[in-house]
């Protein structure tokens, strides 16, 4: 009797960035801001964003959809950020000489960035597969109303 396994159909890639030069609380700023959005949408963001800590997670997450692209053959416009975490690593330490003979400690922290991206057309095709023809309700009407438009010059009109 021979057993077949079952392959599993990976849809996520990661990227890891070790010992990267800066605070962990200063690169969760960023990572917060970017968790959960798409890649294209990312990068624009990153690009954007005044902080020093934007560089070298731009680098990670061009990295990981890179992996990707070429490991998996995913395409990037459907790319998700899934998961993106921020750990300290070790802190460097030195010795600054000072005044009469003294010496001061220099702490330089270090931290380790991980970025994992998710392919969402799977998913899609899951759903569609599921999805009635019917499912849309014919009677339900939706109105938009446009702030900017009104009589009075819109809401944001103030004198």
């Amino acid at each position: 009797m021979i057993k077949k396994r079952k392959r599993k159909s990976y849809t996520k890639v990661y990227a890891l960035g070790k010992h990267i030069c800066m605070s962990a609380h200063k690169a969760r700023r960023v990572i917060d801001q970017i968790r959960g959005r798409s890649y294209e949408e990312t990068l624009m963001i990153l690009e954007l964003m005044p902080y020093r800590a934007c560089y070298p997670i731009f680098k990670l997450v061009y990295s990981a959809a890179a992996n990707a692209s070429h490991n998996m053959g995913f395409n990037e416009t459907n790319l998700v950020i899934s998961k993106a975490e921020v750990n300290e690593g070790t802190t460097v330490k030195k010795f600054k000489p000072r005044a009469r003979g003294r010496s001061y400690p220099i702490k330089r922290p270090t931290c380790h960035i991980t970025i994992v991206l998710e392919d969402t057309s799977l998913y899609e095709e899951y759903v569609m597969c599921f999805k009635k023809p019917g499912w849309i309700n014919k009677n339900t009407k939706m109105t938009c109303h446009d702030t900017y438009s009104n009589s009075r010059g819109g809401l944001w009109d103030k004198k």
